[in-house]
């Protein structure tokens, strides 16, 4: 998957929540996610597992009749995953999240903003200190998340929700790490 360089607002790098990182790629700057915890507080990145060359955030998950470990890209607003199972999307493609540490759910009752979305729940994501929170939409493809900071601007928060990676194909910038 190409990742895709996008305007990062100046007022959320000038304050950048915990748990969240900086990083530059070929000259572009990409937030990544460095640590997530579940509600309980266990931190749900793996570090043994890597998508772009940064640890993976780890969850256990059905999705339809199958389950096991899914493991999600820590780029803010990409959408790569690995699966140690075979995704069952008949059901229509929606996950059920739980912490890999304990089993406790990260699901929680959302309205997907995305135009022609009808998720009706999303995949709660603690930053550390458990003010700072990520929600991702529970239909897999679906590019829907939506970031809360408590301390940002308004209109911030919508900013950076907004950004979304696409793309396939060989001009991968992470290629020659």
């Amino acid at each position: 998957m190409e990742l895709k360089p996008k305007d990062i607002p100046i007022e959320f790098l000038q304050g950048l929540p915990e748990g969240i990182k900086l990083v530059s790629r070929k000259g572009h700057p990409y937030l990544v996610l460095e640590q997530a915890l579940d509600k309980n507080g266990n931190s749900i990145i793996d570090e043994t597992v890597h998508i772009h060359g940064e640890p993976a955030v780890k969850l256990k998950a059905n999705v339809g009749k199958g389950s096991g470990l899914l493991f999600v890209d820590a780029y803010w607003g990409s959408h790569a995953k690995l699966y140690s199972f075979i995704p069952d999307f008949s059901g229509g493609g929606s996950v059920e999240a739980m912490s890999p540490v304990d089993g406790s759910s990260l699901m929680v009752p959302w309205e997907c903003p995305i135009d022609g979305c009808d998720e009706k729940q999303g995949i709660l994501l603690t930053l550390p200190g458990g003010r700072n929170s990520i929600i991702v939409c529970g239909k897999l493809g679906c590019p829907g998340h939506y970031i809360n900071v408590t301390q940002l601007a308004e209109g911030v928060e919508e900013s950076i929700s907004n950004i979304n990676y696409f793309g396939h194909g060989d001009d991968d910038p992470f290629s020659e790490f």
